[in-house]
């Protein structure tokens, strides 16, 4: 029997197959992806299983979302040798105040799911049309929603709590923390590796979206996003912090809601300062000032914001690197450990330059004061563990 992990986007599909031996879920024997799920667009299916790839154009259909789990279904159906599956667990990016443990998922958690839209309009929406995909293409099986949100049910009141009326407070307008399975899983990593992991430690998810996470135990003490996936770090299209009274004086501009919101999220980041791309390879590649002034305030946002981080820590022990950004750019990890020299914090150019996301490891020279770890991340893996705990 196997767990089989989904990541549905607005267009693309990702998902990955976790076998259970003696109960215990495996890494991933296949992976794969669904591009091109916008409507009108061609989808395409791509997988990987015990090391064979294939590559499949699909049909177009009036529901891509649904001639493409059709198109899934054959395929895990197929070949005798693929573990049969016994549930799927589902990443979403919200869940709430309520919702602060992985669900099997009935109407009653979906409804909440679906109030809780307005807080991640990004992300949200696609997770929960994924539900609804995969509950009609798989009747018979349990869907488990997993949270990105939940890993930082322990953030202490005074880290998540606004300044604001405490009527507001009350409604649940407060700090969340997200990227909440990718730091559950480098965290578990970390502290299967190293002793200090049990201290002070300092998680970089840097991808598209980046955040980080401080933690003190094990366990999520602050965190850089907040009521949403906006706060905090620059990211790849979203502006991350933001002077509020910028937004009020864009109001007083006629701008309205959903230009705001796009620009939040859709044009801002690596892409708005730079006017060129979102992505951080492509900024290195060019060369010209623009790329380097996008890569500059990226760089300066998250020493600045790592700063913060260490200060509610009382120090730090450990720092980790993770996602896109964080497991494949040397330079950008070179760069935060000359601006964390001060911390005792010392990088091996050499271990550091062999860091390229393909396995875990320490890149800390020996006389750092705190270890550094490049972590490739899996959520798949944490969203699977989760489904075999709860059913």
């Amino acid at each position: 029997m196997a767990i089989l992990s989904v990541n549905a986007g607005s267009s693309t599909l990702k998902f990955s197959l976790h076998p259970l031996q003696s109960g215990q879920v495996q890494a991933s024997v296949l992976t794969g992806s669904i591009q091109g799920l916008e409507p009108g667009g061609a989808p395409v299916l791509d997988w990987s299983f015990c090391g064979q790839a294939q590559h499949r154009q699909l049909e177009r259909a009036a529901d891509p979302f649904e001639q493409a789990l059709h198109n899934l279904g054959e395929l895990l159906r197929a070949d005798p040798a693929i573990p049969a599956i016994e549930a799927i667990a589902h990443r979403v990016v919200h869940g709430g105040r309520t919702l602060s443990a992985s669900v099997i998922v009935t109407e009653v958690i979906m409804t909440e799911l679906i109030r809780l839209t307005s807080l991640a309009p990004l992300h949200q929406p696609q997770n929960l049309q994924g539900i609804r995909a995969f509950q009609k293409a798989f009747p018979e099986l349990p869907q488990i929603a997993c949270f990105d949100t939940a890993f930082h049910a322990t953030l202490p009141e005074v880290d998540s709590t606004f300044a604001l009326p405490q009527a507001l407070t009350a409604k649940g307008v407060r700090r969340y923390g997200f990227h909440g399975l990718s730091y559950q899983y480098v965290m578990s990593v970390l502290l299967e590796r190293s002793e200090q992991a049990r201290g002070r430690v300092l998680m970089a998810h840097l991808g598209n979206g980046a955040s980080l996470c401080a933690a003190r135990g094990g366990l999520s003490c602050s965190t850089s996003m907040g009521f949403s996936a906006l706060d905090g770090l620059m990211m790849g299209t979203r502006t991350g912090s933001i002077d509020p009274g910028v937004l009020l004086y864009l109001m007083e501009q006629g701008w309205d809601h959903d230009q705001l919101e796009t620009l939040l999220y859709k044009q801002s980041g690596l892409l708005g300062v730079s006017g060129l791309s979102a992505d951080m390879r492509t900024l290195r590649a060019n060369g010209s000032a623009p790329a380097q002034a996008a890569i500059d305030l990226f760089t300066y946002r998250l020493v600045r914001e790592a700063g913060a981080m260490v200060a509610c820590l009382d120090g730090l022990d450990l720092l980790a690197f993770s996602g896109g950004i964080g497991e494949h750019d040397t330079e950008l990890r070179a760069q935060m450990g000359q601006r964390l020299a001060w911390l005792g914090v010392v990088i091996d150019p050499q271990l550091n330059s062999q860091a390229t996301g393909n396995e875990v490891l320490a890149i800390h020279a020996p006389q750092s004061r705190v270890q550094v770890w490049v972590v490739p991340t899996d959520e798949g893996l944490v969203a699977a563990r989760e489904a075999a705990r709860l059913i």
